[in-house]
């Protein structure tokens, strides 16, 4: 045994020989040649077939591949509770640890009795370069091993499930997010910096959510059906998107609207600030940067830009700027200097529903607007806001939600008091949760709900005295109104009187005149 040893570490020691006298002797084209022939002819009597994804393709230096990071959450899922060396990170902005293979580590698979193996490698380089666009130089790939009779099944069947698979763990584990727009000046540096984010926390429900039962439902019902309908829009030649108006007074709960959309979906949402949008290109540009399974939020429409009454302008101003282009030139160089942003009404229509709005699939546009009346037809039509709900003041059913919530109740004897004054009150939900609110420790479920009725009654009076005030100052108005028309009638009368009086003088000095002509012999015609 000691001398098969000795001859077998002998052996080892002169092919370890050769092959550094043959590194040293050919260069390395001819290094390559023989590798390639030896390869080839390995490849004959080879009975296993091997495919490699890389970390990183081609020249995308900063954007993984798609295919490297849904193979990565497939085995960290799925076959990394059979390898013996793992590796564990700590992702951005998660709080768990999630556990995957380590480099030089490999783990078998089974697809449809098929035997698979995994490796996860690396290549590092013999020379480091002394600057590099990413950090680590060292290029990351794994290895897929398997029978070559098996390449149909592997390449047809297996491949797909395991980029499916890799998808769904992805949304399944993934955090939502929150993302604003950043200024379209910081957009600089190679790293794409348009939009900021932040942990999507947001507790709102639809159980949560104080509004009508009917109305809840109705939105409940559209929400899962777009959801589920991939295949009915590329039926009709829609885009998977869908367009949601949100409307109604200050404080009767569209962003928890939009929030519980998030939630219910499981999307992301953007909350885009139009103002800081340079022009339209740059609009264009983060709508392509946005993911699919998302929300794209612009609240408070009305207020973001002045994309009201644009076309009306244009129309008369468009006389005054042909008789003075030099005026038009200045007043052109000022709006450039004054105004912040250069999105337009086009722009945004063109952003909703235009060609580039098919760059992405199963995505929600939100606007929200405290005053509907506001806004351009053209912005709100159907087919861009495909759904227009309308938020209002709290009724009783809301009221109830509201009760449940904040106090844990159903029912309360006050019920009636409070279900008679909301039908004759206006008051927003986020006041009636204000007052439902206990604010101390001895606050309990009656002294808030008789808080409650004391904020309605207040609010009713109020609405009575403003409604006297309004009386008045419409009588006033009218009355003086009255008296402007029976002045201006007065005035008319005199002004008629004293035109004949004039009339009739003037005809008096004529006739005077004819008389002196004729007098000194002369015949004058007038």
């Amino acid at each position: 045994m000691m001398g098969d040893m000795t001859q077998l570490g002998s052996l080892m020691a002169a092919v370890m020989f050769v092959w550094a006298m043959f590194r040293q002797l050919f260069p390395d084209e001819v290094q390559r040649d023989v590798r390639k022939y030896v390869n080839k002819v390995v490849s004959y009597v080879y009975p296993f077939v091997e495919i490699t994804f890389h970390e990183y393709e081609g020249d995308s230096w900063f954007e993984r591949s798609k295919a490297f990071v849904s193979i990565e959450r497939y085995l960290s899922t799925n076959s990394s509770n059979r390898a013996k060396r793992l590796k564990a990170n700590v992702v951005k902005d998660c709080e768990s640890v999630v556990l995957s293979m380590d480099d030089y580590e490999e783990v078998t698979d089974e697809f449809k009795g098929i035997k698979i193996w995994w490796t996860s490698s690396k290549s590092i380089p013999q020379q480091r370069a002394l600057f590099s666009y990413r950090g680590d130089e060292e290029k990351r790939y794994y290895k897929l091993t398997f029978k070559r009779e098996h390449r149909d099944v592997i390449t047809k069947n297996y491949l797909q499930h395991v980029l499916d698979e890799g998808k769904a763990i992805a949304v399944k584990t993934r955090q939502r997010k929150l993302y604003t727009n950043n200024k379209s000046e910081n957009w600089s540096g190679y790293k794409r910096t348009m939009w900021s984010h932040i942990i999507f926390e947001h507790p709102s429900t639809f159980d949560t959510l104080a509004m009508d039962p009917k109305k809840k439902k109705d939105i409940l019902d559209d929400l899962m059906m777009f959801s589920k309908s991939k295949d009915y829009y590329k039926k009709v030649g829609k885009s998977w998107k869908r367009g949601y108006l949100l409307y109604g007074p200050p404080g009767t709960g569209k962003s928890s609207m939009v929030a519980a959309m998030a939630n219910l979906l499981e999307y992301d949402i953007y909350d885009l600030e139009l103002t800081s949008v340079k022009d339209n290109t740059d609009l264009r540009k983060l709508l392509i940067d946005t993911s699919s399974k998302s929300i794209i939020v612009i609240e408070d429409i009305d207020c973001s830009l002045d994309l009201t009454g644009q076309r009306k302008e244009k129309k008369e101003e468009s006389k005054e700027e042909e008789k003075d282009p030099v005026r038009k030139k200045v007043e052109e160089d000022k709006d450039k200097k004054n105004k912040g942003s250069e999105v337009t009404l086009s722009g945004l229509l063109n952003f909703i529903d235009g060609l580039w709005s098919a760059c992405g699939s199963e995505r929600l546009i939100v606007f929200t607007t405290n005053f509907v009346d506001k806004l351009d037809p053209a912005l709100i039509r159907r087919g861009r806001m495909d759904k227009h709900i309308e938020l209002s003041y709290c009724c009783f059913e809301t009221f109830k939600v509201l009760a449940k919530n904040y106090l844990d109740l159903e029912s309360h004897e006050l019920f009636s008091t409070i279900s008679r004054l909301l039908e004759v009150t206006n008051m927003t939900p986020a006041d009636v949760a204000e007052n439902l609110m206990p604010k101390s420790f001895e606050d309990n479920a009656a002294s808030c709900l008789n808080k409650l009725i004391q904020s309605l009654e207040n609010a009713k009076e109020e609405a009575r005295l403003k409604a006297v005030e309004d009386a008045r100052i419409k009588a006033e108005e009218e009355a003086s109104k009255k008296i402007e028309k029976s002045e201006e009638k007065v005035q008319d009368s005199d002004a008629k009187l004293g035109n004949g009086e004039q009339k009739k003088a003037d005809q008096d000095a004529d006739k005077v005149q004819v008389t002196d002509v004729k007098e000194n012999g002369v015949t004058m015609h007038r």
